[in-house]
């Protein structure tokens, strides 16, 4: 068995995930990084030299119990899940096809709840372990022309809140991730979704044409992705870690003025964003 931390995260081709890879191996945890596309996995293999990386679409339930079993057969346990997997999908609720939306929960929610559900009996039966759950602070608060997005991390918070009761004093952990802007891929791949709406007859499309050209507004606060692997190193040396944690300073904003504002107010305040 290995005495190093265990860690697998899931959605490593680029950005927080692979990050967030490299930062923890940097401190010798053993990180087993998944990718959904084998194109990635072996980049993650021969570029970045993770020669464990695993293919896994959290879509797939065969995928999250070959790379569960395999990683117990090495190592003989796993101490940290990292649900990380998931994307953004541009386009006002009215606009939005009803295939986007399920397309965005399958990933977002369920492919997370797919993983949470078949890890947690393997840390039961160790008696300890933590799940990081990897919300937004778009969970907290919405913003327009985002909804698909903002409901899926919605979901994820409610569903990591009931997780947190059910599992009180089993010795698993279950944790909030709620990510700010961060400097990655998301927003162009995000962009990339605005295909599957019909545009042209929106009365949004100037806010779409704004954003495929890049013109709106900057986004502040932003922080490298490195931040979040850092917070996530903090949750994995935790004996007791918190049961959320905010990145960015707008997550923290924004986590104080849902508490305080009324909604009327919060709303005007999101629209200026």
């Amino acid at each position: 068995m290995s005495e190093k931390i265990v860690v697998v995260i899931t959605g490593c081709s680029s950005g927080i995930g692979l990050e967030t890879a490299k930062y923890l191996r940097e401190r010798f945890i053993k990180v087993y990084p998944t990718a959904r596309e084998i194109a990635d996995v072996e980049r993650l293999k021969s570029e970045y030299g993770f020669e464990n990386a695993m293919k896994l679409d959290v879509r797939k339930p065969d995928e999250i119990s070959d790379v569960i079993e395999s990683v117990l057969e090495q190592e003989g346990r796993i101490d940290v899940w990292f649900n990380n997997a998931g994307y953004g999908q541009m386009g006002a609720i009215e606009d939005l096809p009803t295939d986007a939306l399920r397309e965005q929960f399958e990933t977002n929610l369920f492919g997370l709840h797919e993983c949470t559900r078949q890890i947690v009996p393997v840390m039961r039966r160790q008696g300890f372990g933590k799940i990081i759950q990897h919300s937004s602070v778009l969970g907290l608060v919405s913003l327009p022309w985002r909804g698909a997005y903002n409901a899926s991390k919605y979901a994820v918070e409610g569903l990591t809140d009931t997780l947190r009761l059910e599992l009180d004093g089993s010795g698993i952990y279950p944790v909030l991730l709620n990510t700010g802007p961060i400097a990655s891929r998301f927003r162009e791949n995000a962009i990339k979704t605005l295909s599957r709406l019909d545009k042209n007859s929106s009365v949004h499309n100037d806010v779409y044409e704004k954003a495929i050209r890049g013109d709106s507004k900057s986004v502040p606060f932003k922080l490298e992705a490195k931040a979040v692997a850092a917070k996530v190193h903090l949750i994995i040396m935790s004996e007791k870690p918190a049961p959320r944690y905010y990145i960015t300073s707008i997550s923290y904003i924004f986590g104080y003025l849902k508490r305080i504002l009324s909604t009327s107010l919060l709303d005007r305040m999101l629209l200026k964003v």
